[in-house]
Parts: C-alpha cells; structure tokens; sequence
C-alpha cells in the first residue's frame, strides 16, 4: 500500500547505514537524515494525541486517540487519514508493554514489533524493542536509552548501533508548533514511520505512571 506522506525535508548530514533498518514500510525510507517535530496536541472526545511534521512545518503523521481509550489504543495515520500502523496496550503485564500492528488490524499474523520497559524500577528511561519474528524475545532488537524528562534519548539497534536521536526543541519553532513539541532525528536509511512509532509509545509509557497495566 502506498501512503500520502510528503517528501520529508532533508535534516543535518550524517553517514547512512550500510543495511536499512525496515520495520513499517520502505516508503519511510530516506538516503539523508530526516528531523521530525512530534507535538502533543490537546485531546478531544473523537481525537487528539500528536502530530508529526518535518522541520519546514509539512505534516508528515497523525496519532489519533480518545478520552476513551487513553491509554490502551493509538492509530497513526498518513496526512490523508489512512492507517498505517495501530497501537495497543496489553494489560495485566508490569513491564508496559505496547503492541503495533499494521494498519488497524489487531491479528497477530499483522504483528510488527512490540516494546517494553527494560525493567520495573528504572531511574533512567530504557525500553526494549521486539520484532513480530524475535519470539523467544532472548535479545532485543532494538533499545531506548536516555531520558525522557530530558527528551534526551537514543535509539539503537540490537548490536549498538545509532539509528534515531530524540531532543528537546529549543528554537523559535518550538512555540510555532505547541506546547509540548519535541525534535526526532532519524538516520538515513533508517524507517521514520517505525521511530515515530516507538517514540510514541515511549511517551505513553512514561506518561502513564498509575501502577500496573
């Protein structure tokens, strides 16, 4: 399926990798570094959670929820509403654990990945990535490490590699996209679709500090 997302506008200059890391779709593949702007918008009773737009103000991604599902159900739609990839909660487990299929579907045959807390008691933020394949789940595929009331984090692949930067916003163009806006660098060659959707479950996680799920 083809998505209606902009061209991204092109970030700082970095090395791409030398196997591109695809999780959601090829589409969301770029040959140059991509800056992303994620924002927290207000929520209302249909929608709300974020946007995501490149730093020239193109919107690039929706994250659409309710009041009523606050925290068990997100959808990511492309700029014309279409869905790419569906969120979701599963509950009874103490590590937060978040599962992400394609489109809206919640059949485990279109399971992509799955994240969780490295640990209960963390004083750092740290978040552990699984694809759909990795059942046995013995190492990760991914790791999150950093934090979060920094918006300081980085994404890496299993074998330590650097494929995402998370950072505060601090300019002028902070305050032109809203309240709580944060910038996300992706490296080239690295899905933009699949780091959004990891940074948007590290959000939901460590906004959701009630107990367990």
């Amino acid at each position: 399926m083809s998505y209606a997302v902009p061209v991204p506008a092109a970030g700082p200059s970095a090395q791409p990798l030398a196997n591109p890391v695809t999780v959601v779709s090829p589409q969301f593949l770029a040959a140059y570094p991509v800056d992303l702007v994620i924002t927290e918008k207000m929520m209302t009773i249909k929608e709300g959670a974020f946007t995501v737009s490149d730093v020239n103000g193109n919107l690039m991604f929706n994250i659409k929820g309710s009041l009523f599902s606050l925290h068990d159900r997100r959808v990511l739609v492309d700029n014309a509403g279409n869905p790419i990839v569906s969120f979701r909660q599963k509950i009874m487990t103490a590590h937060r654990r978040w599962q992400v299929y394609r489109g809206e579907s919640s059949d485990s045959k279109d399971l992509l990945f799955s994240a969780k807390k490295a640990s209960l008691l963390q004083f750092k933020t740290e978040l552990d990535v699984f694809l759909a394949g990795n059942t046995k789940e013995d190492n990760y595929d991914f790791k999150v490490k950093g934090s979060w009331g920094e918006r300081s984090c980085t994404i890496y692949t299993g074998d330590n590699t650097i494929i995402a930067q998370m950072h505060k916003k601090h300019d002028i163009k902070s305050h032109f996209f809203g309240r709580d806006a944060f910038g996300v660098t992706v490296y080239p060659n690295v899905d933009y679709a699949f780091i959004v959707a990891v940074v948007v479950i590290l959000h939901e996680i460590n906004m959701d500090r009630s107990g367990l799920d």
